[in-house]
C-alpha cells in the first residue's frame, strides 16, 4: 500500500487574498455547494477528492479549503491527554447517525424474543464466530494458515504446530475472556492483561508478553518497502498515556455524551495510534473495541466478526487510521470507517444464520425422536453431509460450548441410537463415526424435503 499524500494546509491556501476572493465568489454558486456537499457526505479524504471533476471554473486547492472550513463547522473537539499530539476530533454525519441509531436497534437489547440469533442455537453461533473473529484478527497480523485447518485446531483441542497457530488459540481464549471482564473497568494492568493472553509463545522474546516497549526503535511500516507510515509516540510518556486512554474509556459524562459505539471506535484508534507494545498492538486494539461495546450492553457483538470484514481490504483499515493521523488528527475517517465495517459485519452475521436456519429447515425434516437434542440433531446433519466424519468429544465441547460431560452424554447417546459407533484410540480418547446403519436409520427417522 502506498502512503497517502499529505493534504495541503488549507489555512496557508487562505492566507492569499485572491483565493479568498475566489472561495467568496463560490458561496453563491449552488453547483458548488452542491459537489462540496458531495464530497462531505462521503468525507473523502484529500487523495480521494483529487480524482473527482471539479465544477466548472474552480480551483483544487481552494475548493479543499473550502471543504475544510465547512467541515470544522460541525466538528467537536476531544483532548484526551495534555501529551503533544493527543488534542483529536469528529463529526458525526447522517449516514453514522443512521448507522447508530440501527446498531442501538440490533446490537444491544434483549436476548430473546426479536432477537436475529435463535435461542435454540445461541451457544453454537456464539462459538462459530469466537473462531471467525479470533482466525480473521490473527490473519491481519500475518498468521498464515486456512480457516479450515485453524476451525478444526480449535474443535479438537489440537495443539499449536507453528506461531501462526498459537496466534489464532490465544485469540480465541482472549475473545472468550473478554465477557468475563466486560462488568470491569478498564485499567493499566487489564490492557496488560489483554495482551499476555494474545501473545502468548508467540513474540520474538517472552519478556515483552503483557509489558509495554521500553523503546522508540517500534514502527508501522510497509513490509515490502520498508517504508515508515508511523512514529508512534515516545515509550517514556506510555504509562502517562494507557492512564489517560483508560480515564478516558471509564469517564462517563453527561454534560459531554459520545455514542457508546463511537466511543469504542476511538479507543480502537488510540490503542493503535499510541502503539505500547513492541508488537500485538491491532489484536489488543480489537479486544477493547469489543470489551468496551459487551461493557455497554452491545451483547450481539459477540456473535460478529469485525476482522472478517477487514481481511477483505487491510488496506482501507490501514488508510482509515492514516487519514486520521494526516488530516488533523480528524477521527471521522476512523469512525466512518469502523462504523462501514459493523454494518458489513452485521449484515454478514444475517445471512449466515439465514442459511443455517435454510438449511436446517432444507436438509431434513427432522421427525421428533425421544432423546434426541438440537446438539444431537446437528451432529447427525454433520455425519449425513461427510460419511467420513469424525468427532472427538473435545470436538462437541467446543463446536457446542457445553461441558465434557454433556458432549460425552450427546455422542453415546447416539451410539445407543444406533446412528454412531465409537472406537478409542490410545488409551482415553474415543472417536465417533457413522455406524453401518446410519443411512436405514435416517431413512426410518427422516424425510428429504
Amino acid at each position: 500500500m502506498k502512503i497517502p499524500r499529505d493534504p495541503p494546509d488549507y489555512k496557508k491556501i487562505l492566507e492569499d487574498q485572491k483565493n479568498k476572493t475566489e472561495l467568496t465568489r463560490y458561496l453563491d454558486r449552488d453547483d458548488v455547494k452542491d459537489f462540496i456537499n458531495r464530497i462531505n457526505n462521503n468525507y473523502l479524504y484529500w487523495e480521494e477528492f483529487i480524482y473527482r471533476p471539479l465544477p466548472k471554473d474552480t480551483k483544487q486547492d481552494v475548493l479543499w479549503a473550502f471543504i475544510k472550513v465547512t467541515r470544522n463547522l460541525n466538528i467537536r473537539e476531544l483532548k484526551i491527554s495534555k501529551s503533544d499530539n493527543f488534542v483529536f476530533k469528529f463529526q458525526i454525519q447522517d449516514q453514522i447517525l443512521q448507522n447508530l441509531h440501527e446498531f442501538d436497534m440490533e446490537l444491544g437489547g434483549s436476548l430473546v424474543g426479536h432477537s436475529i440469533v435463535p435461542e435454540e442455537d445461541r451457544d453454537k453461533y456464539l462459538i462459530s464466530s469466537i473462531m471467525e473473529e479470533a482466525i480473521a484478527s490473527s490473519q491481519i497480523e500475518g498468521a498464515a494458515t486456512t480457516r479450515k485447518v485453524a476451525k478444526e485446531m480449535l474443535r479438537k483441542s489440537r495443539k499449536p504446530r507453528n506461531k501462526s497457530e498459537m496466534m489464532i488459540i490465544n485469540n480465541y481464549n482472549t475473545i472468550k475472556k473478554l465477557k468475563a471482564m466486560k462488568n470491569q473497568r478498564l485499567t493499566r494492568k487489564m490492557i496488560l492483561d489483554i495482551h499476555a493472553s494474545m501473545t502468548k509463545d508467540t513474540l520474538e522474546d517472552s519478556k515483552y508478553e503483557g509489558k509495554f516497549r521500553k523503546t522508540n526503535d517500534v514502527y508501522v511500516i510497509n513490509g515490502v518497502t520498508g517504508k515508515v507510515y508511523y512514529k508512534p509516540p515516545d515509550y517514556k510518556d506510555l504509562p502517562k498515556l494507557i492512564d489517560d486512554f483508560c480515564k478516558f474509556a471509564n469517564k462517563e459524562d453527561s454534560k459531554v455524551f459520545i455514542h457508546p459505539i463511537i466511543k469504542a471506535c476511538i479507543l480502537h484508534f488510540l490503542m493503535g495510534y499510541i502503539h505500547p507494545f513492541e508488537d500485538g498492538n491491532g489484536r489488543t486494539a480489537r479486544a477493547i473495541f469489543y470489551w468496551y461495546l459487551l461493557n455497554h450492553g452491545y451483547w450481539l457483538i459477540e456473535f460478529m466478526s469485525i476482522s472478517r470484514i477487514i481481511i477483505k481490504s487491510p488496506s482501507k483499515y490501514a488508510k482509515a487510521y492514516l487519514y486520521t493521523e494526516k488530516d488533523e488528527n480528524d477521527l471521522t475517517y476512523f469512525i466512518k470507517y469502523q462504523c462501514r465495517t459493523l454494518e458489513l459485519a452485521l449484515v454478514e452475521l444475517k445471512e449466515y444464520i439465514k442459511r443455517q436456519i435454510k438449511e436446517k429447515e432444507m436438509v431434513y425434516d427432522i421427525i421428533k425422536i425421544e432423546g434426541i437434542n438440537s446438539r444431537q440433531a446437528y451432529l447427525i446433519k454433520e455425519f449425513s453431509e461427510d460419511p467420513n466424519k469424525i468427532y472427538t468429544i473435545n470436538e462437541v465441547t467446543n463446536t457446542f460450548d457445553v461441558v465434557y460431560q454433556t458432549a460425552r452424554t450427546d455422542l453415546l447417546g447416539l451410539c445407543t441410537l444406533g446412528f454412531l459407533e465409537k472406537k478409542r484410540e490410545g488409551k482415553k480418547k474415543l472417536l465417533f463415526y457413522r455406524s453401518q446403519d446410519f443411512n436405514k436409520l435416517i431413512n426410518k427417522y427422516f424425510r428429504a424435503k
